[in-house]
């Protein structure tokens, strides 16, 4: 057989084609992997805000794979840990909620005393008495809820453990790759920035990094704040385990629209324990709490360490949130930060150094 032969194409056409094939290969691994992206985008997230401990883990064990391990199992602890303790409580108080859902079918639920101090409580009674205290409705009720709780719980049980599980795993073996091999690939992403981008690549890179770090900071900060502030809250207010609950309200902090729930649980307590007027001034004081940290000291925080305006650096919070959910808190603040940097490198013409 002969072999083909052909004219081949100018260089510039070569170069056109060349590029055509490099975008759809890209564009089909994106929609291959995009299940994933999230998760890789995590796990990135993750490498970047614990990099400066795995230096100073290698200068002292000069052994990647022993440091990627160790990294990788406590953040699997971190996360588990809590998950298990949590477990754990349930299934001890179990017995005692099933018990008292049996007794509330038979026998019905009497009014607490709090109702009395609460506004329309004549009204609220009555409703009480009549959904809750007889046997009939409340057995009624109570059976309802019963089956709405087993549902949701097959539910999650069946599709959103398993999926979840998946996910946590994939999540831990790209963050074990990203800590093992953080040098090789610093210096491909550096290499391949320089030259699509030149000197600007290097720049943004080192913008996006700041960024990351700065709202891992910000959020672990004000988590730590925020739950001293609702810990001293508890205790002057007569929640149970003031100091149990206020850690939980710390790490709940660290989460958008986490710290709601946990201080929502203080006022519930204190609900069952016959305290409206204290429920009522923790979830007042919560809120505003959360309303100050979430809108003006996070986004100082963010931005003081991106040099990144205020307005902005809460445009990137809220927006990267509501567009992208939790992953968004640490990408929005990310690409405002490095948009602003190339708006003043455009503007100004001289590129701001990232400290």
């Amino acid at each position: 057989h002969r072999p083909m032969t052909g004219t081949p194409l100018p260089p510039k056409r070569q170069s056109t084609a060349r590029l055509v094939l490099i975008l759809l290969l890209g564009l089909l691994g994106l929609w291959v992997i995009h299940a994933f992206l999230p998760v890789l985008i995590w796990a990135v997230v993750i490498a970047v805000a614990v990099d400066p401990l795995v230096q100073r883990a290698e200068r002292r064990f000069p052994s990647p794979n022993l440091v990627a391990a160790a990294f990788t199992a406590g953040f699997a602890l971190i996360v588990l840990a809590p998950i298990a303790i949590g477990i754990a409580q349930a299934a001890r108080e179990a017995h005692d909620v099933a018990t008292w859902v049996k007794e509330a079918q038979q026998y019905g639920v009497p009014p607490p005393g709090w109702l009395a101090n609460l506004p329309y409580s004549a009204e609220a009674t009555d409703w009480w008495r009549t959904n809750l205290s007889d046997p009939a409705a409340a057995h009624h009720h109570f059976e309802v809820l019963s089956h709405s709780l087993l549902g949701a719980q097959a539910r999650l049980l069946g599709f959103g453990l398993v999926h979840r599980a998946v996910v946590f795993g994939f999540t831990l073996i790209a963050l074990f790759f990203l800590i093992r091999d953080r040098d090789a690939l610093a210096v491909q992403f550096r290499t391949a920035s320089a030259k699509l981008l030149g000197p600007q690549g290097e720049r943004i890179g080192q913008q996006a990094l700041a960024s990351v770090r700065g709202t891992i900071d910000g959020l672990v900060l004000v988590g730590l704040g925020f739950g001293a502030v609702m810990t001293t809250v508890y205790f002057f207010l007569g929640v149970p385990h003031p100091i149990l609950l206020g850690a939980v309200t710390a790490i709940a902090a660290m989460i958008p629209f986490g710290a709601p729930v946990a201080f929502g649980l203080a006022a519930l307590l204190l609900l069952g324990q016959g305290s409206p007027g204290a429920a009522i001034a923790v979830v007042v004081i919560g809120f505003a709490a959360e309303f100050v940290a979430g809108h003006f000291v996070r986004p100082v925080l963010i931005g003081s360490a991106t040099k990144l305006p205020f307005f902005w650096a809460l445009v990137g919070i809220l927006g990267g949130v509501e567009t992208l959910g939790l992953l968004g808190l640490f990408v929005g603040p990310a690409t405002m930060a490095v948009l602003v940097m190339l708006w003043r490198e455009l503007v100004e013409g001289d590129p701001t150094p990232v400290a």
